[in-house]
């Protein structure tokens, strides 16, 4: 009797989930064929607030994200904590940088996409259960400097989709999970312009697997190159100023429908920032695209960093917003 029960039961979890993922991928790429297409959802405040041009930049922490190449200089120690809240859910990363001038720069992180509780009824309506997706990502991250221009990184993830479920959940698989390389490098090319040139291909990795080997989808690999700037002519009229604008183009590895992304951070000292960036519309059922806007502010050891983007993944909801916290030392 329990068995027929759970039927319908799991059925109702498993589309339930689907139509969290599809949600997720719509918000993203407009397509629902590739599998965790959280792994495009931008992480960091500083990333969001540039446009997410910021394969040339070294943004510290948020480097894992983008291009494992950005930590290859990092000199301090560094503890962050990256939030995002958005229509789906709310998305939190935790990353530790240890910088060694021996081994090159190690980094551990964490990513965790929670989806929230949803109830479990049976097919009276009455409650039974409960059940919480969540999209995990385990990251260890390596990134090196060779010479004195050039940055090399790569990261390797575990990737996965988990769900933790009370009640009457059948025989509802618990967790899917698959691994992934991220790689990049950057390149200094101050000798010809105070230009940084930089790409890296993420999510290069096998199929994610859901049930069964018809139910598994490639993951969402993409590449992005792109170069920053950094706008030395102010410094004759203060050198408190610093303004640095950044462009990148982001594809598919089949180069099909290429994503423009441009950004612009203006400094006073280093202490205060305020950022803007633009990304331009994919394809044309595509939800990210649009305009943002980030602050940041550093105190002694610890950086805040706030950002907005007013369209794309939240669709006609609140924009989502992201906050950044990093300690160094």
């Amino acid at each position: 009797m329990r068995r027929r029960r759970s039927s319908p039961v799991v059925a109702a979890i498993v589309l339930a989930v689907r139509s969290l993922w599809a949600a997720v991928a719509a918000g993203q790429s407009g397509l629902t064929t590739e599998g965790a297409p959280f792994l495009l959802i931008p992480v960091g405040a500083r990333a969001l607030g540039m446009g997410q041009a910021v394969v040339a930049d070294q943004p510290g922490s948020e480097a894992v994200w983008w291009n494992p190449s950005g930590l290859a200089r990092s000199e301090k120690r560094e503890i962050a904590v990256h939030h995002y809240g958005s229509v789906v859910g709310n998305g939190d990363a935790i990353t530790i940088v240890l910088p060694s001038s021996l081994l090159g720069v190690l980094a551990a992180s964490v990513y965790v996409l929670n989806f929230g509780e949803q109830e479990i009824p049976d097919p009276n309506g009455v409650v039974v259960g409960a059940f919480t997706p969540l999209n995990l990502v385990y990251a260890a991250t390596y990134a090196t400097s060779v010479g004195s221009r050039l940055n090399a990184g790569i990261s390797v993830k575990l990737v996965q989709l988990r769900i933790n479920c009370s009640g009457a959940c059948g025989t509802l698989p618990a967790v899917s999970s698959t691994t992934a390389i991220d790689m990049g490098a950057q390149y200094d090319a101050r000798w010809l312009l105070p230009v940084t040139l930089g790409v890296a291909v993420r999510n290069v990795g096998p199929k994610l697997q859901v049930n069964d080997r018809d139910q598994a989808d490639p993951l969402p690999t993409r590449i992005q190159f792109g170069a920053l700037y950094r706008v030395t002519s102010l410094e004759k009229y203060s050198r408190d100023v610093s303004v640095r604008v950044s462009g990148d183009v982001i594809d598919e590895l089949q180069l099909g429908s290429p994503t423009i992304r441009l950004g612009a951070d203006a400094a006073y000292r280093q202490r205060a920032h305020l950022r803007a960036g633009y990304v331009f519309r994919e394809i044309e059922n595509s939800e990210q695209y649009g305009a943002s806007l980030g602050l940041g502010l550093s105190a002694g050891n610890l950086q805040v960093d706030i950002a907005r983007m007013f369209e794309g993944f939240a669709g006609a909801s609140q924009p989502p917003t992201y906050l950044s916290l990093r300690y160094l030392f």
